[in-house]
């Protein structure tokens, strides 16, 4: 077993180069993701023997490394772009999040037994994620304590939820619209598989994918980055000391978010890649410190948890969005923008044809970034009132 650290730091350095690579280069693990390969790759090095489960490598990039990389990736959310969804999209997508609250709440209460003194913490990651995404899922799950085994668990169970949410937005509303008597005005009936496939080809361009852009970034760029890094986190943690109330984290999202919204701040270039990069790291650590026979044991459970969150969530938002006279394209991909992020929202408007909606999905998406680490907070904090833990 390797013990030393920087060899440990290389392994985790080397199996998420690889996982993006084979994202990259690779058809069929490309449906996987690099997120999960990451994890995935994490898994097989503890679990072989390879690496331990602790060592001083993990806790840095569990700690300062994931923190950065939370802010650099918040740093790139501009509210104001929220005037390209307009007044009604952006009340669908609350309407969206409120299902997402929901559904976190009934599946607490459906899986408490199953799930255990991890149930609280689980609503608060699923209600983060599926308002805003796998940004959220992280910064949540690390706020609250997920434990290892649990977080690679609900991380699979979420990707796999993700994936069979995309393919239910891009077919429902051509099948609802046949429904709809109104379906004539907004359907594309000329769209079929292969154009899905060729937005998902355009979605994984170099100009439309962070993963794969190049951008230009100066040695100022990285120095101003590292010192807006590093200033954001002794803010929050002397916030959390002095005032309480809320957790790190929290104090954390607000102040990058503020910052956020300064122009020369949100024009800096590397912070996304840096924040990619950093949580991609830390998904590697989620890998190697789960253990196979746990995530197995909170494998089944977890996963329907997922199916019960978004399930509760479409239902509701479709039910809901419709009797406020939302259109079927709309509410798709608002509901995609809350599941799967603000990249996927614009892959299935692209898909059906829906381009005027593209722009807005990513507005709304960011708006999930913005609200998703408040929201999965006051929903495990509510859940843990109602069921203890």
């Amino acid at each position: 077993m390797i013990q030393d650290p920087l060899t440990i730091a290389a392994l985790v350095a080397g199996v998420t180069a690889l996982a993006f690579w084979l994202d990259r280069r690779s058809r069929t693990f490309s449906k996987v993701g690099a997120s999960l390969l990451v994890i995935l790759f994490g898994a097989v090095l503890s679990n072989t023997g390879f690496v331990p489960h602790d060592s001083p490598v993990y806790r840095g990039i569990e700690g300062p490394v994931t923190s950065l990389a939370i802010i650099y990736l918040l740093l790139g959310v501009a509210l104001a772009d929220l005037k390209e969804a307009g007044p009604r999209m952006l009340v669908l997508f609350l309407v969206a999040s409120v299902g997402t609250a929901l559904g976190a709440l009934a599946g607490a209460a459906l899986f408490a037994d199953a799930l255990g003194p991890v149930t609280w913490k689980l609503a608060g990651a699923f209600t983060g994620t599926y308002t805003g995404g796998s940004l959220n899922f992280a910064a949540v799950g690390r706020g609250l304590g997920l434990p290892p085994s649990t977080f690679a668990a609900a991380s699979a169970a979420d990707n796999v939820t993700t994936a069979i949410w995309t393919g239910i937005t891009l077919t429902a509303p051509l099948w609802l619209l046949r429904k709809s008597a109104s379906g004539a005005t907004a359907a594309n009936p000329g769209i079929t598989a292969s154009a899905v496939s060729v937005a998902s080809d355009e979605a994984r361009q170099p100009e439309a994918h962070p993963f794969w852009g190049r951008t230009p970034i100066s040695l100022f760029d990285l120095v101003l980055l590292a010192a807006i890094g590093m200033a954001v986190l002794i803010a929050a943690h002397l916030l959390e000391q002095r005032i309480g109330r809320f957790p790190e984290i929290l104090w954390l999202t607000t102040i990058a978010l503020l910052l956020a919204q300064v122009p020369a701040v949100r024009a800096i270039g590397g912070a996304q890649q840096l924040g990619y990069l950093g949580l991609h790291l830390f998904l590697a650590v989620i890998g190697i410190r789960s253990l196979v026979a746990a995530m197995i044991q909170v494998g089944p459970a977890v996963f329907l948890y997922t199916l019960v969150v978004v399930g509760v969530h479409g239902i509701f938002l479709f039910l809901l969005g419709r009797a406020l006279r939302g259109p079927v394209p709309m509410l798709a991909v608002v509901s995609q923008a809350a599941v799967g992020g603000p990249s996927t929202a614009m892959a299935v408007a692209i898909a059906r044809g829906y381009k005027e909606l593209a722009l807005p999905a990513v507005a709304v998406g960011v708006l999930g970034y913005a609200l998703g680490n408040y929201a999965g907070f006051a929903i495990a904090y509510l859940v843990r009132g109602i069921l203890g833990g």
